[in-house]
């Protein structure tokens, strides 16, 4: 008898495919309702969701019995025919995913795009699939022990969801558990918390050192993506903005070569590739002020990252900041927000804490979304962005909501 944890699209996804498979289990919902040891009996097998912590009471008992508790992801594994990619990271792994799936249906194949983002894993099963592009996050590689990726990168590692984790070594761990899956790996020569893999192929901001790695040049003012001595494409040809996203473009080549697809076809999936919804989003330009929703970024480094993309083309930028903080390092963020943002619109649970430790003058609190909009277009800058830096939940559904919302009061801007 298998056992199900949790409540959300990856159990329910779970509980569709083993009833496909005619596997008798058990759905629980809810694991802090375990009164009865008796549901527990006849289990072999648990597959748990990655919003389940390994600190349940439930999870400590699995172990200590020896029974098998382990992701939808890892199943997956077992009955996928087609080869599969990994990616993680703290940030830029929605986008990677993305952009890596449209290389590969630009290179006539077809494709599946899932994990953290979009579908569950076991929703894109499919015999008619050539790859498989799959998101995995910390939370998901915690319950995995093994897992055949042909590729896979761990793109940057950060302090986050710190909540969760004993300890940051703890969850560096995780995300680098990822390359003991690869076949083939993707290294980010610029992340010194990678330690040595054999055989990779690196991507980094600088010029390669080998013919098969990716990475930059800047000449005579402007800036190329390369191949080993082989100039790509000019960085200024692509749509995302931002330091950031060059490093995540040249993820995506690495990970696109590695699985040979042809170097005109991502060329062209990048010239075109206009981001993700709620990642630095450009939404509108009103009264000469453009908007850009980044609810995506729930962590401070996401809006660092958003804050350094801008100030490269807006003088005067208005940020719209706050939710719920997480357990990590704001004072990076506040003190780039002190050098770098015009005015501040606070939002949520963080507002008193991040008030009483901005020193920026023009700093003013709003309730509600509605309000913070039309503060931030009172302030008349060139740029307002939506970066909370934190989690959604004290004012929304999810950052998607929250984003959502943010597009539609723009919007209604006259």
């Amino acid at each position: 008898m298998k056992l199900i944890l949790g409540n959300g699209k990856t159990a329910q996804s779970l509980a569709r495919f083993l009833d496909k498979q005619n596997t008798p289990f058990t759905l629980l919902e809810d694991t802090r309702k375990i009164n009865n040891p008796s549901v527990l009996q006849d289990i072999d097998e648990i597959f748990i969701s990655p919003g389940v912590p390994q600190t349940q009471p439930i999870v400590i008992w699995a172990k200590e019995k020896d029974i098998p508790v382990t992701s939808d992801i890892e199943l997956f594994s077992r009955h996928a025919q087609a080869p599969i990619i990994g990616i993680t990271g703290s940030n830029g792994k929605s986008t990677v995913t993305q952009l890596l799936g449209e290389m590969i249906a630009n290179d006539n194949k077809k494709v599946a795009i899932g994990g953290n983002i979009g579908k569950p894993a076991l929703d894109c099963l499919s015999s008619e699939i050539d790859f498989y592009v799959l998101e995995l996050s910390s939370y998901q590689l915690d319950y995995t022990q093994n897992l055949k990726l042909l590729t896979g990168v761990v793109l940057n590692i950060t302090p986050d969801h710190l909540d969760r984790y004993p300890s940051f070594q703890h969850y560096i761990n995780t995300k680098l558990s990822l390359y003991t899956y690869c076949q083939h790996p993707v290294i980010n020569a610029n992340e010194p918390l990678t330690p040595p893999i054999n055989t990779p192929k690196y991507f980094g901001i600088e010029i390669p050192k080998q013919p098969s790695d990716f990475g930059t040049v800047t000449c005579h003012g402007s800036c190329y993506f390369l191949k080993g001595d082989d100039v790509l494409m000019a960085v200024d040809e692509m749509q995302l903005i931002g330091k950031h996203n060059v490093s995540n473009i040249l993820a995506t080549l690495a990970l696109g070569d590695q699985i040979g697809l042809n170097i005109t076809a991502m060329i062209a999936s990048i010239k075109v590739f206009k981001g993700l919804e709620h990642r630095l989003e450009w939404v509108t330009q009103k009264h000469n002020t453009d908007y850009y929703n980044d609810s995506k970024a729930t962590n401070a480094i996401s809006t660092i990252k958003a804050i350094k993309a801008l100030t490269q083309k807006y003088k005067t930028i208005t940020l719209i900041l706050g939710g719920i903080p997480k357990d990590e390092d704001y004072n990076t963020l506040l003190t780039l927000i002190d050098s770098h943002i015009t005015s501040v619109i606070l939002i949520g649970q963080s507002t008193h804490t991040f008030k009483n430790h901005l020193k920026i003058t023009h700093t003013t609190q709003a309730n509600s979304m509605q309000t913070a909009v039309k503060l931030a277009t009172n302030t008349h800058c060139e740029a307002v962005l939506l970066s909370p830096a934190c989690a959604s939940f004290d004012m929304f559904d999810d950052f998607e909501h929250r984003g959502r919302v943010f597009k539609d009061c723009v919007n209604y801007l006259g």
